[in-house]
């Protein structure tokens, strides 16, 4: 979610805790270390978070975008900072199915 100025609120202050489409861009970055896994990107401009989303997809290409085809490493960090960004969603009142429009 991007306020007025065009900045980005933060993982944390992002629509039930970042279940949208910029926080899994910011959660994907932290897997695969681009940024650090404490890193909200709270005030990025549109432009950074852009580039942001270019380096994350880069990062996903070798393996077709699929947690399953992750090296164990990756894999086992993906794991983890999702089941907690699920976990805290859901205390937020998220359901998986509010983006499906």
């Amino acid at each position: 979610m991007l306020n007025r100025n065009k900045t980005y609120v933060g993982l944390d202050a992002d629509d039930y805790g970042g279940m949208t489409p910029t926080g899994k861009i910011v959660r994907d970055a932290q897997v695969f270390g681009l940024i650090p896994e404490d890193e909200t990107c709270a005030g990025w401009s549109l432009g950074r978070i852009e580039a942001l989303y270019d380096q994350v997809n880069d990062a996903w290409h070798p393996y077709g975008q699929l947690p399953s085809r992750l090296p164990e490493a990756l894999r086992e960090r993906h794991r983890r900072l999702y089941e907690a960004a699920i976990q805290r969603a859901r205390e937020l009142g998220w359901s998986a199915e509010l983006y499906d429009d």
